[in-house]
Parts: structure tokens; C-alpha cells; sequence
């Protein structure tokens, strides 16, 4: 046995056993990549978002969990694709004078501004509905 070995897959061929193959957990293109001397600079593929069908109602509801006992009041069953959800969110906030998100397709506005945000959206077209508390 003078023949170097220069991996651990000629190593497992000298002694007769099949070398392991490494299972490869990271896609062929790097994701995380932004820039690369070849190319340049990559821009990052767009994700597209499916939304979620609506059954006719917009599902308003007051959270506290998670908030320090700050309340927000969550808008989902909309059925609007994220760029919808954007601008009826803003119109929202305008209204209310407070602030707020859109995560995952529900609409965030903080602190309780239920009835408000009930007639904006009756104003809208939406059916409303209150659950939970």
C-alpha cells in the first residue's frame, strides 16, 4: 500500500467498500449569492404568491398574543393578492391614524379600531365578520 490516497473515497476503495455518497442538501444555485466576478451582480429570483380564495367574508379579529399586551386588530379571508392587500392596508391606516402591516395575507392595524375598520371595509364591498373576542 505505497499509493498515496488523496480522499477519504480512494481510502474507501482500498479496502474494498463502496465510498458514501454525501446527500446534497444545497440547490445547485446559491441563493444567498449576490454578487460573482463572472457575471456580476444577480438579482434575486421574484416568488410568486398564491392567495388564498375567499369564502365572501372578511374575518376581523382583536390579537394581543405575542404583543406585550399591545392589541392589533387581523383582517383575513380577503382573497386580494398581495399588492391589493397593500393598498387597502394603507387606506386602512390612513383612516384609523394608526399603523400597521401585511403578513402572510392578513392586514395588521394597531390598537382596537374594529367598528372603523368594519365600515371602511363594508365601504369596500366585503362582507364582515367579528371573531374571537
Amino acid at each position: 500500500m505505497k499509493e498515496k490516497l488523496s480522499s477519504l473515497a480512494d481510502l474507501a476503495s482500498a479496502f474494498g467498500k463502496e465510498p458514501i455518497q454525501a446527500e446534497n442538501d444545497m440547490p445547485d444555485t446559491d441563493e444567498s449569492l449576490v454578487y460573482s466576478t463572472n457575471i456580476g451582480r444577480i438579482k434575486p429570483k421574484k416568488k410568486s404568491y398564491k392567495t388564498t380564495a375567499s369564502d365572501g367574508f372578511a374575518l376581523v379579529r382583536r390579537e394581543t398574543k405575542g404583543r406585550k399586551g399591545k392589541g392589533v386588530v387581523a383582517i383575513s379571508g380577503l382573497g386580494l393578492d398581495i399588492n391589493a392587500l397593500k393598498e387597502l392596508a394603507k387606506k386602512l391606516k390612513k383612516t384609523c391614524g394608526t399603523g400597521g402591516t401585511v403578513v402572510n395575507e392578513v392586514i395588521e392595524i394597531q390598537g382596537d379600531k374594529r367598528e372603523v375598520i368594519k365600515t371602511i371595509l363594508e365601504k369596500e364591498g366585503f362582507k364582515v365578520k367579528f371573531i374571537g373576542g
